[in-house]
């Protein structure tokens, strides 16, 4: 007699995906009673590949709450579902999305939409950036992590003045050059040259935001295989954009100076350094001006390109720090990325990259091939506001602001988390850098505060290796909610220990 066979596993999903979302509603008047609709309803999402294998439902008291129905009607629908296999129970998990053969049957069902999407190369966030994204823009949530400024700090009175010069100064919203606007590279170019960058209106390429220039310098000037350097952490590791485009990440210590630039191999393939010398996001790090020279060099020795973002470096509170590496480039090493994203408003989506004019041009005509340029009127607007005084002016003013805002929550630190975690004491940007005393998993303190609609951004999405740290910014929230937020938070870490 054969032995019997073991009973199959049940699949581990080894990368816990969001809890799905739901936006529709039974429709009362129709014939089909509302139990069968929501089963036919959940059936379509799964077949057409919108809810993915291994996707969590919400419980089934949150289920009858979004489809504005009781809880039996939720039962005979999940009962109908669990006996077509397409949906399974876990007491740790809750229900979860198990198969998609059997809604294939049941439905005329459309194409397959989530088999091409994982097709396609670009990778996609991570769950948690992914859920932080969507949770930023829910009005109830307490955001302690992002990286913009507060409504309260748009400039609205100079935006006004802007924006009123703008029909007596534009000609015609049309397409602009492959560059960008000239007279927007024209007052960069001055503004560059008088803090010691060496460049010209033709060495600048205007970017949709500085992160189109990290996508257009990974599908254009890389290729497939080569290693791109960064500090550990990093903003760049919370991106797909260099791994999307087939690049590895290799990130690099840093001390009280900044990156730790020795570490990198001095014989290797291509690749290039990405670096934010000048408040570090997410730690704050502000480079010294010895690490800087040290830097450079090396990376002209080993032919080691380098990219520099300078997105945070007009925003700092009592000393100026120390210039930009790229005011030491002489020979064409460094590629210098600007934004007004931090400093006015990321909804202008303007930045604009500095470089050898070979750089510029071969960028400016991928772009074009992308998106034919950045929005005209924003470029008008960010010549107008830069050609005047009215631009500095508003940067004091910010940092006065700014500085507050990060006195306010170094005190309520001092107040909720002095036994908990150390922290640095930034010197200009958005960022403290909340390094846990105690071991929590910052995933499992993300979901806590989530709890409490409370969103922060946790240390792992920035790093090569697990963390205890935490990335709070004191630049959007309300000042009033700041102190209760860290209050709060304190609280959580607390439940946790």
């Amino acid at each position: 007699m054969g032995q019997a066979k073991e009973p199959a596993k049940k699949k581990k999903y080894q990368t816990e995906l969001p809890e799905l979302e739901i936006d529709w509603r039974p429709d009362r008047g129709s014939a089909a009673p509302v139990y069968q609709q929501i089963v036919d309803y959940v059936s379509r999402r799964i077949s057409g590949g919108d809810w993915p294998v291994g996707s969590r439902l919400p419980s089934q008291r949150r289920l009858a709450q979004q489809f504005g129905v009781n809880r039996s009607t939720i039962s005979a629908a999940m009962d109908e579902l669990y006996s077509y296999g397409v949906l399974e129970g876990d007491r740790g998990r809750g229900t979860y999305v198990a198969s998609n053969t059997w809604s294939l049957l049941m439905s005329s069902a459309p194409p397959d939409w989530g088999s091409y999407i994982r097709s396609g190369s670009f990778r996609a966030n991570v769950p948690t950036i992914q859920l932080i994204n969507k949770l930023e823009f829910e009005r109830d949530v307490l955001r302690l992590g992002t990286g913009e400024l507060a409504p309260d700090l748009f400039p609205r009175e100079i935006m006004d003045e802007v924006f009123s010069r703008l029909p007596a100064r534009i000609p015609s919203l049309n397409y602009l050059e492959p560059l960008g606007l000239a007279e927007l590279r024209e007052v960069l170019a001055r503004r560059l040259c008088a803090q010691g960058i060496e460049t010209s209106p033709s060495g600048i390429l205007i970017t949709s935001g500085s992160l189109q220039a990290l996508q257009l310098i990974s599908v254009c000037m890389l290729k497939p295989g080569s290693t791109v350097y960064t500090e550990a952490p990093s903003y760049v590791k919370s991106l797909q954009v260099f791994q999307s485009a087939g690049m590895r990440l290799s990130g690099l210590p840093m001390d009280s100076e900044g990156l730790v630039h020795w570490n990198i191999p001095q014989k290797r393939e291509s690749g290039l350094l990405y670096t934010i010398p000048t408040f570090h996001n997410p730690t704050g790090t502000v480079m010294s001006a010895q690490r800087r020279e040290a830097l450079l060099r090396f990376c002209q020795n080993t032919r080691l390109p380098i990219i520099e973002d300078n997105a945070y470096g007009e925003l700092w509170f009592d000393e100026e720090p120390p210039r930009p590496i790229k005011t030491l480039d002489k020979n064409g090493v460094i590629l210098y990325l600007g934004t007004v994203s931090k400093t006015i408003a990321p909804g202008l989506r303007i930045g604009w990259l500095a470089g050898p004019r070979s750089v510029t041009e071969r960028l400016g005509d991928v772009k074009m091939q992308i998106d034919y340029g950045a929005s005209s009127l924003s470029q008008w607007a960010l010549a107008e506001l830069l050609s005047g005084g009215l631009y500095d002016q508003y940067l004091a003013s910010l940092r006065v602001k700014l500085k507050e805002r990060r006195d306010l929550a170094l005190r309520a630190l001092d107040l909720y988390f002095k036994d908990l975690a150390d922290w640095n004491i930034p010197q200009g940007s958005f960022y403290i850098w909340l390094r846990l005393k105690v071991s929590v998993p910052t995933d499992r303190l993300f979901q806590r505060a989530m709890e409490e609609r409370i969103l922060i951004n946790p240390g792992s999405i920035y790093d090569y290796n697990k963390n205890n740290a935490v990335r709070l910014s004191y630049a959007y929230a309300a000042e009033d909610q700041l102190e209760d937020g860290i209050r709060r938070l304190a609280k959580a870490v607390r439940s946790l220990i």
